[in-house]
């Protein structure tokens, strides 16, 4: 008897798959995906993959048009701005609070963690590898807040902006972005919880003012050769192809 739930296993497998693949450029940035040529490369059929790419969309990973298919977003200044802007307002609120919620203890163990981070990168995928800490310590902080809905939004918002992240990784800003994290914990651990928040804001503001290089390199990165793709497992050369303008959709 065939499985029930295997399409819906088989979609679920295609979304994450395609998903990696749009977070790190490997599908480039304003170009249609060939439908076709990504199920062959997959080793699925139409329906699985067609359900991954609603999916993506319904979830800001991809763009989907009329008539013309899916594309990875654009690196677009103003969507990125607005990303920063809403993880400031999201981080804010999650430490305003954790500051009433978590318990010393909490904090204590946030802040170890945070001090056996302190690596710098050397080449890409040590890179890739303290972008996951500094995302994990971002998540933890989050969770302390207690909301899980809050959590759970960070850590969506933390996949849209990973190759971006990445970059700031890789060019070695990560022994000042460390010290930030311990500064954050000092005010919190001290329960000023409108230090702490204005502290998280001159930490993601810098980010912001960062923007438009960050997003010159991610482009350089995209076109020669996309080493995060590469670190992260997933070929990068040649380019991925994308659809041509007269391919029918099924």
């Amino acid at each position: 008897m065939t499985d029930p739930l295997l399409p819906s296993r088989s979609a679920d497998r295609v979304h994450e798959q395609v998903k990696a693949m749009a977070i790190t450029y490997r599908l480039r940035p304003g170009e249609r995906i060939n439908e076709v040529e990504l199920a062959r490369l997959l080793g699925v059929s139409r329906t699985p993959l067609r359900e991954a790419l609603n999916r993506l969309a319904a979830e800001g990973f991809l763009s989907a048009t009329a008539h013309r298919g899916y594309s990875v977003p654009p690196l677009d200044p103003a969507q990125v701005m607005a990303l920063y802007e809403y993880r400031a307002v999201l981080e804010t609120g999650a430490l305003r609070l954790a500051c009433l919620r978590a318990s010393d203890a909490a904090l204590a163990g946030l802040a170890a963690f945070a001090e056996r981070s302190r690596d710098a990168p050397e080449g890409d995928r040590q890179a890739l590898r303290l972008l996951a800490l500094d995302e994990e310590f971002h998540e933890r902080l989050a969770a302390l807040s207690g909301n899980a809905e809050m959590l759970r939004a960070l850590r969506a918002l933390n996949e849209r902006i990973r190759f971006l992240r990445w970059i700031d990784m890789r060019e070695g800003r990560r022994g000042e972005t460390q010290q930030e994290h311990l500064d954050i914990l000092a005010r919190l651990a001290a329960r000023d919880a409108e230090a702490a928040c204005r502290r998280m804001q001159r930490h993601i503001a810098r980010r912001m003012d960062q923007i438009g290089a960050t997003i010159r390199a991610g482009f350089a990165e995209i076109h020669t050769g996309n080493a995060m793709a590469e670190a992260a497992g997933l070929p990068a050369d040649p380019p991925f192809p994308t659809a041509h303008p007269s391919q029918e959709k099924e």
